[in-house]
């Protein structure tokens, strides 16, 4: 009876695998089912904006800082322009990247990293300090940032030489970008001049009429909307960016 029993318990065993088999196969099937199903789901636009702060430490500096930046119709009288990229700082903690005005202000939202790069244009007269100032703040937070931010830092060039700058808060990620244009030969400015207020017709300033103002605008423009598209899923529409 033991020897007549053995196919028998052979055959079972083998249907108990096959359904095993087909049981962990469904299993995965489902699990992979899951996480596209999971995947294909719309990310909030609050947890796009937390996910964002991380940016900095997840996105290749290439992406970030392209080597070329195209600025068709960017300059004074919408001329063309073109920035290549000279320089990039190692990211830097906020105490020793950011001017001590920003520190106080900074202090309600948090500083996490700060990122720089320098470019300059195709004739080589002038730089153009673009930065990125990372924070673990909310939007409410960034909000009350806006308009307050004041002169910032240039990299590779001192202070004296800062000739236009222009701040923006990010409104889909908890972001601050910035820029500050210069001279390539290094003379001094004895004034520094907002960007959008040497961007005016009648401006008659040297900065102004070197185009600076343009220069630092445009750059920071075209790298904002770079770390924007980063920040926002496809399937959202960017906020609008607040009038300044």
């Amino acid at each position: 009876m033991a020897v007549g029993c053995r196919p028998r318990r052979r055959g079972a065993a083998a249907v108990v695998c096959a359904l095993l088999g087909i049981a962990l196969l469904g299993g995965a099937g489902a699990s992979v089912w899951a996480d596209r199903r999971a995947a294909a789901q719309p990310v909030s636009a609050a947890e796009a904006y937390r996910k964002a702060a991380s940016l900095w430490h997840r996105t290749p500096v290439e992406t970030l800082f392209p080597s070329v930046l195209d600025g068709r119709g960017a300059g004074p009288g919408g001329a063309d322009r073109t920035w290549t990229r000279v320089a990039v700082a190692a990211d830097a903690d906020c105490a020793g990247a950011l001017p001590p005005d920003w520190q106080p202000l900074l202090a309600g939202t948090g500083c996490t990293r700060v990122l720089r790069a320098t470019y300059t244009d195709a004739t080589r007269s002038s730089l153009v300090t673009v930065g990125m100032v990372f924070t673990p703040a909310d939007a409410t937070a960034m909000a009350a940032l806006r308009g307050r931010l004041p002169l910032p830092q240039g990299y590779g060039f001192a202070d004296p030489q800062r000739a236009a700058w222009t701040v923006s808060v990010l409104p889909d990620a908890p972001v601050v970008v910035y820029a500050v244009s210069a001279y390539a030969d290094g003379r001094p400015v004895a004034r520094p001049r907002a960007a959008e207020e040497a961007m005016q017709k009648d401006d008659t300033s040297a900065v102004a009429q070197a185009g600076l103002g343009h220069e630092a605008k445009a750059v920071a423009d075209r790298v904002e909307r770079a770390l924007r598209a980063l920040a926002v899923p496809p399937t959202q529409e960017p906020t609008p960016e607040p009038a300044r």
